[in-house]
């Protein structure tokens, strides 16, 4: 199987993703709209961060120090500048997490749960093209 690092994409993924005992096979039509989803949402994100940073932009380029302005207003703009820094980080992680779905997609890595190798399992993925972990170990994870 090929690795991340070389990067080779593979003709059909579908003979290399891995599924949940129990777990029918991927077919062609739903490995195609895992696929579109992913690209799908790596266009999306890119819109809302580039959109997030402009908004930034034009916060931070507001100029003004807060002197002679009412305390309340500066408040409000840094609330807001905190708020939307805040959702352009949290877009980016996430577009981390779907450019690398895709990545491992397009390798033939995608299914396999990066912690325990376990298929993730093809319901999971379905709702949640992004995820690189099986539940059982999403679920680890978040009691620590």
């Amino acid at each position: 199987m090929p690795t991340a690092r070389n990067a080779e994409r593979v003709d059909d993924p579908s003979a290399a993703i891995p599924v949940a005992e129990g777990e029918e096979p991927w077919t062609a039509e739903e490995l195609a709209e895992v696929r579109e989803e992913l690209t799908g949402e790596v266009a999306r994100l890119e819109r809302a961060i580039a959109i997030a940073e402009a908004g930034l932009k034009d916060l931070f380029s507001d100029g003004s120090d807060g002197a002679g302005r009412d305390p309340a207003d500066v408040g409000s703009s840094n609330f807001e500048r905190d708020q939307e820094m805040s959702l352009a980080q949290n877009a980016k992680e996430m577009l981390e997490q779907a450019q690398l779905a895709l990545r491992l997609f397009d390798t033939g890595e995608y299914g396999a749960c990066e912690s325990c190798g376990q298929p993730i399992g093809k319901d999971r993925l379905q709702v949640f093209p992004r995820a690189t972990l099986c539940l059982t170990c999403k679920q680890r994870e978040e009691r620590r």
